[in-house]
């Protein structure tokens, strides 16, 4: 059975980029969330297996989105993205509890090693 995720990221098309990368590599996108807020609220519903999480995003940003999720699941596995220069709330996110990042722009090897290695 495919590896179920969930994306998040504010931009749209960052969005599709991902989903693209994804089901290319026979991952199933379970769900797709535009802020933080929305993302806990996905999270709760769809239970899947892996989020990309962007970092910079209005509402709820993709750390104070990460610290609910790991409020309601210590385990759940969280890939942060982040432009280039994000570099001090990176180390942040890792502190909240990310496995992992990658950068934008994605390059498909890099966002799938990631995931092969969270996912373990």
């Amino acid at each position: 059975m495919a590896n179920r995720i969930l994306i998040v990221d504010d931009a749209a098309f960052m969005r599709m980029m991902i989903r693209d990368i994804l089901t290319k590599n026979g991952y199933e996108v379970v769900g797709e969330a535009q802020d933080g807020a929305v993302a806990v609220e996905k999270y709760k519903e769809l239970k899947p297996d892996l989020i990309t999480m962007d970092i910079t995003m209005p509402e709820m940003d993709g750390i104070s989105a990460l610290k609910e999720i790991k409020k309601l699941d210590a385990n759940a596995k969280v890939i942060m993205c982040s432009a280039m220069g994000q570099q001090a709330m990176v180390i942040d996110a890792i502190q909240a509890g990310a496995k992992d990042f990658i950068v934008k722009p994605f390059q498909a090897d890099r966002v799938i090693e990631a995931i092969k290695k969270t996912l373990g």
